[in-house]
């Protein structure tokens, strides 16, 4: 590569950077608003999957905190010594997250209580599937460019927030109109079920391509990507 091809693609690599920063920022800032919420509400309503909702949003925001840690690093060899241990740091969560989540509402299921309605979990539900997308979205786009699976990582556990809106909406809203009080502890186990799906994507998804060249050396091609390792999300 020329030397005015190194410098583009390091500038190219220092703004997907920031911009994986900001990202992550924001996504730090409404998943803390989101888990108290969630939390507070279910724990008043006695719902085991708007209760496990705001723990998968603490989890969000110990998993940006272990993305926003890894990008704080300023030059980009560091970035990538500490995206392993990151990716670990997501995995692990989404595993607590399954296990908390699974034990609750086992017991919810055999009679240790019933969920009552809960109008702040239904407002918030979908408030986070408008919003959430989003995020994740913008955030993959740029962790897939910059070629970081942490960061693709990351923008998963912000979309798997909207699928557990949805699942959590329809929970919710089936005990509203319904009486179903066991729709609650279901929509939890449903929420249990794609969080260990999607911890053992992140723990596997260690060796991936980068879709930015580094500095010295070139782009990778269509056929390195195919060689990226299981569960890798940054070449797809």
């Amino acid at each position: 590569m020329t030397a005015s091809a190194i410098d583009s693609a390091s500038a190219r690599r220092d703004v997907l950077a920031r911009r994986v920063r900001r990202l992550v920022a924001a996504t730090i800032t409404y998943n803390v608003v989101e888990a108290v919420v969630a939390v507070t509400a279910g724990t008043v309503a006695s719902s085991t999957a708007l209760v496990a909702f705001g723990l998968d949003s603490i989890i969000e925001v110990a998993s940006a905190a272990a993305v926003a840690w890894q990008f704080s690093a300023r030059d980009h060899e560091s970035i990538e010594r500490r995206e392993r241990r990151a990716l670990h740091i997501i995995a692990i969560s989404f595993f607590a997250l399954a296990v908390y989540v699974t034990v609750d509402a086992v017991r919810t299921l055999a009679g240790a209580g019933h969920a009552e309605h809960s109008t702040a979990g239904l407002v918030l539900a979908a408030l986070s599937l408008v919003i959430m997308p989003t995020l994740s979205y913008a955030q993959r786009r740029a962790g897939r460019e910059l070629g970081s699976v942490t960061a693709v990582a990351d923008s998963k556990q912000t979309l798997l927030c909207t699928y557990l809106s949805a699942v959590l909406l329809v929970g919710l809203g089936l005990n509203l109109l319904l009486g179903w009080y066991w729709a609650d502890p279901i929509a939890a186990l449903v929420i249990a079920v794609v969080a260990v799906k999607e911890g053992r994507e992140a723990w596997r998804g260690e060796n991936c391509c980068a879709s930015v060249p580094r500095p010295g050396t070139e782009a990778a091609t269509s056929s390195e990507c195919d060689t990226c390792g299981p569960g890798c999300g940054c070449c797809s």
